[in-house]
């Protein structure tokens, strides 16, 4: 079929190919940026709502699955109701607090709330936060939810 020396030739070139093929995976893969830190942690705010709205979903089906059900007690669905009403205002105000924190210039926020603590999670290096920023949150925070400014905490996240 082929001569001895067609045979060199293609398996020489194969080998060649081989090697630059390798050659050009790892410098390739050499040069793929890593993510960022603000990569990360735009997925930490979109992750936190996922999670959050998830969370509250489930909670707010399962008090409808009580509402719903014939076999509850009347108090039963009127402490679900109350509980659903309760977690359906809850959300809306961190929507609220959220979205009137990021209209005054910062880039991304998330709130965490518990019956007594506020904690505000703000995109910004701390050394970039100023006091005047500060005040802005926590203005925006006491308006709306009536806490003290000793149950809010403003927590800068890059």
């Amino acid at each position: 079929m082929f001569s001895k020396k067609k045979k060199i030739i293609i398996l020489t070139v194969m080998v060649a190919l081989l090697v630059v093929t390798g050659y050009l995976n790892i410098a390739l893969n050499n040069n793929v940026s890593q993510p960022t830190s603000s990569n990360s942690n735009l997925d930490f705010y979109a992750s936190y709502r996922a999670d959050r709205e998830s969370s509250r979903q489930s909670a707010i089906l399962y008090y409808e699955g009580i509402i719903a059900d014939s076999t509850s007690s009347q108090e039963a669905k009127e402490l679900a109701e109350t509980k659903r009403q309760e977690l359906i205002d809850a959300l809306e105000k961190e929507l609220l607090i959220e979205g009137l924190i990021k209209s005054v210039g910062f880039e991304d926020v998330v709130l965490t709330t518990t019956s007594e603590n506020i904690n505000v999670i703000v995109k910004a290096k701390a050394e970039d936060l100023t006091e005047a920023q500060i005040g802005q949150i926590a203005t925006i925070v006491k308006e709306q939810t009536n806490k003290p400014l000793s149950n809010i905490r403003i927590i800068p996240a890059e």
